[in-house]
């Protein structure tokens, strides 16, 4: 399941996960939009972050539009990128 929500990154998630919703809500206070996918639910959603973490199926696992990855970010850290990609 995928949810676009028109966002400069996309955010690989489970419906489980306490990290992805807390960094999810912050991104949204942050007017920062995120397409989000469930890799429970798209396979090849979770084999491409298999391959970004060496094989753990880690999330959230956030890619940026340069095609970058970060793992389990900080909201500052996720700012800091998104801020670098625009100057």
């Amino acid at each position: 399941m995928t949810t676009q929500t028109g966002g400069p990154i996309t955010m690989y998630t489970t419906p489980w996960c306490g990290f992805c919703k807390r960094l999810k809500s912050q991104l949204g206070r942050e007017g920062v939009g995120v397409d989000e996918v469930d890799i429970e639910r798209d396979p090849d959603a979770a084999d491409y972050v298999m391959q970004v973490n060496g094989g753990n199926q880690t999330v959230p696992t956030v890619v940026f539009a340069d095609g970058s990855a970060m793992t389990n970010p900080s909201l500052n850290q996720v700012k800091e990128k998104l801020a670098a990609s625009v100057s």
